[in-house]
């Protein structure tokens, strides 16, 4: 559910990567509109370190530093770097895909999620 909730938010509410990924997981942990509005500033490459705006907003919503790592390490297997800019200049997922794969890997990684518990892609 959270992975198609991003990607509706990122098609029909026109929201940035970032955004799109805290609107997601907005009802189930408690994100007040206010941050995903802030998180407009996350978008496009203008995350800490020029990294993927999807994926920044994941890592803020894992919890812990071993969910982190796990997310980390699953999103630059399948696209070779975690900055925006190396996505795109790689070609390696357009930015829909990259909402996905982070909303995805954070569903399935993130705390409290049941053993063999698959992404709803």
């Amino acid at each position: 559910m959270s992975v198609q909730r991003a990607i509706a938010a990122y098609k029909t509410e026109r929201l940035n990567c970032a955004q799109s990924i805290l609107r997601a997981f907005q009802p189930q942990c408690g994100i007040p509109e206010e941050a995903v509005q802030q998180a407009r500033q996350s978008g496009g490459g203008r995350a800490d370190e020029g990294r993927c705006g999807a994926l920044h907003a994941a890592l803020q919503l894992a919890g812990d530093d071993t969910t982190r790592s796990q997310v980390r390490k699953a999103f630059v297997a399948k696209t070779g770097t975690e900055t925006y800019r190396g996505i795109r200049k790689n070609k390696a997922l357009t930015c829909e895909q990259c909402i996905e794969l982070a909303a995805a890997l954070l569903t399935e990684h993130r705390p409290g999620a049941k053993k063999g518990e698959q992404a709803d892609l």
